[in-house]
């Protein structure tokens, strides 16, 4: 549920950008109902925290980010007393309607334990549009990644946390930022150490050069975690943002940091 007086918290459950011994992928708790991102991250939350979660924030549809929604389902359906809603861009959710809840790879929740009750609603956030959920607002940004993809910008209370999920050079994640009075904290991918340049443009991914080359764009000034990091090229990628920004605060996420906002 909400903090309250203590503020709104963010842990991270999981942030790479593959998996592996201790690796999780992406997903991200905000206080106990809301999640953003259905990576591994997920699995190691007890079940008892599982059946608080109210909403889930997809970024986008590919796998590292929206495996565990069917097993979360799965998890909890039989408890619910109302369905969790599940945010997103509209061809993200299309996308998890036709190839996860299909009946085929997994059964589909919006239609049990039966179509009236359901255990998954899905509630389309296009760009731009804010859902506030008590006092902490959570607007969808657009990005620039290989499907359509969403940043979030979290607020509350006037602390703000910013996810870029995943996205290569763009000008609305930095625009919609600006937009702010102040951003506390920033989590930025940066997927590929820069002898993978080409393959990170491709993709659509940051590496440390093209991150450089955007942050600028940024007048605020917060601490800056970087996420999404390729298994073996961690330290790469952290030691070449370093160089490229010896002037910012930059750190990187490991998994089960708490930020207290």
């Amino acid at each position: 549920m909400r903090c309250g007086a203590d503020g709104m918290r963010i842990k991270i459950l999981g942030c790479s950008g593959g998996i592996g011994a201790g690796l999780r992928t992406t997903s991200l708790m905000v206080d106990e109902d809301i999640l953003v991102d259905t990576g591994t991250g997920i699995g190691d939350l007890p079940l008892a925290v599982l059946r608080r979660v109210r909403h889930v924030f997809l970024t986008h549809s590919h796998l590292d980010h929206t495996c565990g929604l069917p097993l979360l389902l799965d998890t909890v359906f039989d408890t619910l007393k109302s369905p969790i809603m599940v945010h997103g861009r509209e061809e993200t959710l299309a996308a998890v309607r036709k190839h996860i809840f299909n009946w085929v790879m997994w059964p589909d929740f919006a239609e049990l334990p039966n179509r009236e009750a359901p255990a998954l609603q899905y509630g389309i956030l296009e760009p731009g549009a804010r859902v506030t959920l008590g006092d902490r607002t959570l607007e969808a940004v657009a990005v620039n990644h290989s499907v359509p993809a969403a940043g979030y910008i979290i607020e509350a209370d006037g602390a703000v946390f910013a996810f870029s999920g995943d996205t290569g050079p763009n000008e609305s994640f930095w625009r919609a930022l600006n937009g702010y009075a102040q951003v506390n904290v920033l989590v930025i991918e940066c997927a590929f150490p820069n002898r993978n340049a080409e393959i990170a443009e491709l993709a659509r991914h940051y590496c440390p050069r093209t991150l450089a080359t955007d942050l600028p764009k940024l007048r605020h000034t917060p601490e800056i975690w970087l996420t999404h990091l390729k298994p073996g090229a961690e330290e790469e990628i952290f030691a070449e943002m370093q160089a490229a920004l010896p002037d910012r605060r930059v750190q990187r996420l490991r998994g089960g940091e708490v930020f207290e906002l």
